[in-house]
């Protein structure tokens, strides 16, 4: 039995500070850190949004087009982006306070400029994999906890992909590990990953 533990999305960009801040996103690092020392976890994985600087979802890339506006990539409707987490640059980087150094693994993602990549383990048109669920069962995976940024967006994708890719695995959201953007979202998100089966927990339920 392998019990793995997966951060999404740490970054600069989604903290306060950041190009596409999340609300008290960097509330969820002590909690990560937490996690990471208590000596629960045989795994420990990170996603990390990559992107390149002229990425479709950019609003920055469309003619008259500015951020939290819907358009259009790839002939799909798309949510217009500020330019965020672009490889290479501090916005991109895990939060300093991270400790990135207990990571073993790490997932980027959001790298195809013409389709955006809010999962860990797919894009969003569910045709190119990242590669994360095989590395999971290449471990023997049997239990995954999930955490990170945002409840509402990119931990959603990730843990409903995960229910649908990783059958048998035991899955666990830890919600006081999260942040979302938008309250009726993140209600609307909790509810869709409890349907597929993903317990909802608190940290102190893993670590003191």
């Amino acid at each position: 039995m392998t019990k793995a533990l997966l951060l999404i999305d740490i970054q600069n960009g989604f903290c306060p500070g950041g190009n596409l801040p999340v609300a008290e996103g960097d509330a969820v690092v002590p909690v990560a850190n937490r996690l990471m020392a208590s000596g629960q976890y045989d795994l420990i994985i990170a996603s990390q949004d990559w992107h390149p600087a002229n990425h479709g979802s950019f609003a920055s890339q469309h003619d008259r087009k500015q951020p939290f506006e819907m358009g259009e990539l790839s002939g799909k409707p798309q949510m217009m982006w500020p330019d965020h987490c672009v490889q290479g640059t501090n916005d991109a980087a895990f939060h300093p306070d991270l400790r990135a150094d207990q990571i073993d693994y790490i997932q980027l993602k959001g790298e195809n400029p013409a389709v955006d990549s809010y999962s860990a383990f797919r894009d969003n048109d569910q045709s190119a994999l990242t590669g994360l669920a095989d590395y999971l069962k290449s471990r023997h995976v049997t239990e995954l906890d999930i955490m990170g940024l945002a409840t509402d967006y990119c931990v959603q994708f990730s843990v409903l992909d995960a229910a649908e890719m990783l059958p048998g695995v035991k899955l666990r959201l830890i919600e006081d590990g999260c942040r979302g953007i938008d309250p009726s979202g993140v209600d609307a998100a909790l509810k869709a990953m409890a349907a597929a089966g993903v317990a909802i927990i608190q940290s102190r339920d893993i670590a003191a």
